[in-house]
């Protein structure tokens, strides 16, 4: 079934010179090996979404759902349920704590790798350590090739490390990357930006999908802008600056990465190898956390979205397997995060909910120390997480133990905040709360207080957007799934992490890390194989 607005992913679709990834060592295909590893983050897909809407999914989603193995009790399990760390998690079958991804703050940016082409944001993974699936494939096949995608940088970067190969991301209407992968664009990826979908898609209304008595969900909401711009349609300006942001937000971002991803396939010979071997494809689809945040998990738009994204991926499950045949397909589909729903949303609809914030103690607290020493001391709020340079702070005399405690009493008197764990109490708890920010702070790192939310609250003071980045379960909660032959159709109603995906990755590979993971290969998965 084909949707107003898939046809910007099919005119994507244009023929490519097939181009190699570069000189290695191929080694024989294995009988029946996969021939693509496709793995899927879909940036805050909460699992409740695959069961409320369903009866409507008709496209890749829906695939996904009946072939594979589906968990809908997978978990981000650590504290900051954010897209860097979230990310960081998959396919290196690690926590941040160990991977060193905290938070997006604290993520892929860095200036001194510049984007090609186009202003914006420099970035790279250097604040990642470790390896990932990408590591742990190309040590038994050097001639590996790879291809990473995602509307947003950290998407892109961060399910593959640190390796300098095929990775690209929007910015400003077009897609690029950054010096520390390339000097210039190949020319698939220019000549995928010359198409200009971005710019065509000027003018274009998002329309529901379905007749409007099949939502259930309200469509205009008072509390968001006042009521303003808040019901369908939602239209597209024709203004080129403001296009390329807007575009953002509507289920066109996620057809297009997708035509941009056939496009790398087939240029880059993804899955096509004459000896055969294993690649390796990995596509981080943003809309549906941009009109998450928007519009709230309880919107008619999160709910067309996701009917938009099961067909979109039809389509491009669809045209894959024109290239590469789909039973040498190895799918891995999960999320970074959830969402909360908008307070306003579960006050109204008699729930507990609010926000609540750290930012006005850390500025209070950084405020009066740095006039007291002289000197900045690294104050930081990020998501219940309360940063600070505390071995400066040490070096001038304050008893730091005595600082988070007596910070921690202030704060746990916020409303909306349930329990506050400083640096030793941390490491006393046995908690699932302390468990959780445990696998967060990486070793070294400055930090004061880890907070924990009330159910319903969010890590903001700003309205009209909904949230995550707490330790609840409406942000942990994603889902976990895997299609590929020999695997069951089948839906496990148990707890599984996302660090498990790379180590179940690796098992169906017959791989091992190359590291210690915490992750495990999943039983249900990887038992008949």
């Amino acid at each position: 079934m084909v949707l107003s607005g898939c046809c910007i992913l099919s005119r994507a679709l244009l023929p490519l010179s097939l181009a190699l990834t570069g000189p290695g060592r191929e080694l024989p295909a294995q009988e029946g090996a996969p021939r693509v590893v496709i793995f899927l983050a879909v940036d805050q897909l909460r699992p409740d979404y695959l069961v409320r809407y369903g009866d409507e999914l008709m496209g890749g989603l829906a695939w996904i759902a009946r072939e594979g193995t589906l968990y809908l009790r997978g978990e981000q399990d650590h504290g900051v349920t954010e897209t860097a760390p979230g990310h960081s998690t998959m396919l290196s079958g690690r926590s941040p704590a160990s991977t060193g991804i905290v938070s997006n703050e604290r993520g892929v940016g860095d200036p001194s790798f510049p984007l090609l082409g186009v202003r914006g944001s420099g970035a790279s993974p250097l604040r990642f350590r470790g390896t990932t699936l990408f590591d742990w494939m190309l040590r038994r096949d050097s001639a590996l090739r790879v291809l990473s995608v995602s509307l947003k940088d950290r998407g892109a970067i961060l399910p593959i490390g640190r390796a300098r190969v095929p990775v690209f991301w929007y910015q400003s209407g077009i897609f690029t990357t950054s010096r520390y992968y390339a000097d210039t664009l190949p020319a698939w990826v220019r000549d995928f930006n010359a198409r200009r979908s971005v710019p065509r898609a000027a003018g274009w209304q998002w329309e529901p999908t379905l007749p409007a008595s099949r939502y259930a969900e309200p469509d205009s909401q008072p509390w968001l802008r006042e009521g303003r711009e808040t019901a369908f349609p939602h239209s597209l300006p024709v203004d080129s600056a403001v296009l390329v942001e807007r575009f953002r937000i509507t289920p066109l971002a996620d057809s297009v990465t997708l035509a941009l991803a056939l496009a790398g396939v087939d240029a880059l010979g993804i899955g096509q190898r004459p000896r055969g071997g294993t690649d390796l494809l990995s596509i981080s689809l943003s809309a549906t956390d941009i009109i998450g945040h928007r519009y709230g998990p309880d919107s008619r738009e999160i709910h067309d979205q996701v009917l938009r994204l099961d067909r979109y991926l039809g389509e491009f499950f669809d045209s894959l397997a024109r290239m590469v045949p789909r039973d040498r397909w190895l799918v891995a589909l999960t999320a970074d995060h959830g969402v909360t729903s908008l307070p306003e949303v579960a006050i109204s609809q008699g729930r507990s909910g609010g926000r609540v914030s750290f930012s006005p103690l850390a500025r209070e607290t950084a405020r009066a120390l740095e006039a007291r020493f002289r000197v900045p001391l690294g104050f930081f709020h990020d998501n219940g997480l309360l940063m600070a340079d505390t071995a400066a702070i040490g070096a001038r005399g304050m008893n730091v133990d005595s600082l988070a405690e007596a910070l921690r009493e202030r704060a746990r008197e916020l409303p909306g905040v349930r329990e506050v764990f400083t640096p030793r109490g941390l490491a006393a708890s046995r908690t699932l709360e302390a468990h959780r920010w445990k696998r967060t702070i990486p070793p070294g790192t400055g930090w004061l207080l880890a907070g924990v939310p009330r159910e319903g609250y969010v890590w903001a003071l700003l309205p009209d957007v909904a949230m995550h980045g707490t330790i609840n379960p409406e942000d942990v909660l994603v889902p976990i799934a895997f299609v590929g032959k020999g695997i069951p159709a089948a839906t496990p109603d148990r707890v599984v992490r996302t660090v498990d995906i790379g180590p179940t990755l690796a098992a169906l590979l017959g791989l091992t890390p190359t590291e210690r993971v915490e992750g495990i290969p999943l039983p249900e998965v990887v038992r008949r194989r």
